[in-house]
């Protein structure tokens, strides 16, 4: 497209006049401006690299103390979806993400109802994010209510990716590596405690568990920590954003997932051994889950790196909210574009989906500070996000089959690769059934009552198509 930016060759502009060339880039195009490095940061700005520090108490008396594994086994759980992106981002290299990636390989209906699922991960997502840094902010400032700090945050990065992607990612890579650096002093400082004092519990506890090991227990442990991954599929949603081809997103996606795990891994065994309390004593003590893992290292270390971490946190949950809230603008964006959605969130300025932005924004703002204001509001909001997010990356999982091995428009000749075409995304699909199975029933009744209003307003769109027709 000529111009002075360069924009998504999905814009459909070719052969069209001057000014409808114009007026279409300001409905349809996006600025590629993104490099490997600003991929890579929105993906682990979306996870954060200390994501467990909220749910290693719940994690660690699900399994029986083997939270380390629990991260492992989620981790492998994980690779297989990432896979699957990688594969799919190169057919379809397009901003709907997972929406995109269903259209081609299952067809109109499974692309709509995998974008649908999504926006309960894409919208709602940093939300939560947004709510642990109000919750972080307020236990360092506890004369502001933690409501407060949510909307504060929800100000703040709503600007900042109003500005651009690019922007957004230089201030970003900043607040990336201020969390990096403090889980560095933590693993530093851990270690010293370790060879100093010892270890509270076993030394392999961490990945045998300090009760009887039960692999129900785990892998119903699994079903939450999931929820620290949620952000690496990000990436794919920028792919119209990122200059040098979607093989680069690929490597992205790929490239966070497997960093994500091995500073999940790490971090939950080390405070695994630094905790004081058996998971036996968790689990019987539900309100002291939420900051076993401020206790651990106020107990063992001391009262200066829990603030450290509790800032860093609070930091880090907002900016991870500012790529979760970049994700669902494209998502919005995308789906609108295709008549999916309202077509005036297909609108661009400057190569930013700035309406589409700002809805999302305005969803997150509500869901986050009428969240901050309710005692369980962290329940309500992981257990609307996380069927909606699974349930969307199975239909990924099959896309990869039904492109590649059914319609076999993915390999010269419509060569078929049975492992990477068929054999793991259908293993990556029954994990993620495993999972959802041992989600809390409360997730299940949300995220089926979501699909159902998504049937309802696919039917619609169907009756109406068919009239026009």
């Amino acid at each position: 497209m000529a111009g002075t930016s360069e924009t998504s060759g999905t814009s459909g502009t070719s052969g069209t006049s001057g000014t409808s060339a114009r007026e279409s880039d300001r409905h349809e195009g996006l600025r590629r401006s993104l490099r490997f490095r600003d991929l890579v940061v929105y993906g682990l700005l979306f996870i954060a690299p200390m994501a467990p520090v909220g749910v290693f108490g719940t994690l660690d008396a699900k399994s029986g103390g083997a939270v380390a594994l629990v991260y492992l086994v989620a981790t492998v759980a994980m690779a297989f979806t990432a896979f699957s992106y990688a594969q799919m981002v190169r057919v379809a290299p397009q901003a709907g993400s997972v929406f995109a990636y269903a259209r081609k390989g299952l067809g109109e209906g499974p692309g709509f109802i995998a974008g649908w699922m999504a926006t309960l991960d894409y919208v709602l997502i940093p939300a939560v994010a947004y709510l642990f840094a109000g919750i972080a902010m307020e236990a360092l400032v506890p004369s502001v209510n933690r409501w407060v700090w949510t909307l504060l945050a929800v100000v703040v990065t709503t600007l900042l990716n109003l500005r651009g992607v690019r922007a957004a990612a230089r201030v970003g890579f900043a607040v990336l590596a201020l969390e990096i650096a403090v889980l560095l002093v933590f693993v530093v400082s851990a270690l010293v405690v370790l060879v100093r004092d010892g270890a509270e519990r076993g030394w392999l506890t961490p990945l045998t568990g300090d009760v009887p090991f039960s692999p129900a227990a785990v892998l119903g442990a699994v079903s939450v920590a999931v929820l620290s991954y949620l952000g690496f599929d990000a990436i794919a949603s920028f792919a119209e954003e990122v200059t040098g081809g979607s093989a680069k997103v690929a490597r992205a996606v790929l490239f966070c997932l497997v960093l994500a795990g091995v500073l999940f891994v790490a971090q939950t065994y080390l405070v695994a051994l630094l905790e004081p309390a058996s998971s036996a004593e968790l689990a019987a003590e539900p309100a002291r889950q939420g900051s076993a893992f401020y206790d651990a290292v106020d107990a063992s270390v001391g009262g200066w790196l829990h603030d450290l971490v509790a800032a860093s946190k609070a930091i880090g949950a907002a900016f991870a909210a500012l790529a979760g809230q970049a994700a669902a603008g494209r998502l919005l964006f995308a789906m609108a574009r295709d008549r999916r959605l309202p077509h005036a969130l297909a609108r661009t300025d400057s190569g930013v989906p700035r309406v589409a932005l700002l809805v999302a924004a305005v969803v997150t703002m509500v869901a986050a500070v009428w969240a901050a204001q309710q005692a369980d509001g962290l329940d309500h909001l992981v257990s609307v996000v996380d069927v909606g997010a699974l349930t969307a990356f199975v239909l990924l999982h099959a896309s990869v089959v039904g492109w590649f091995a059914v319609r076999r428009g993915g390999e010269p000749g419509g060569r078929v690769d049975w492992v990477r075409h068929v054999v793991a995304p259908v293993v990556g699909g029954v994990i993620l059934v495993a999972v959802i199975a041992e989600a809390a029933t409360s997730a299940l009744v949300v995220g089926s009552l979501w699909l159902a209003v998504g049937l309802v307003v696919l039917a619609v769109q169907w009756g109406r198509r068919g009239q026009e027709g």
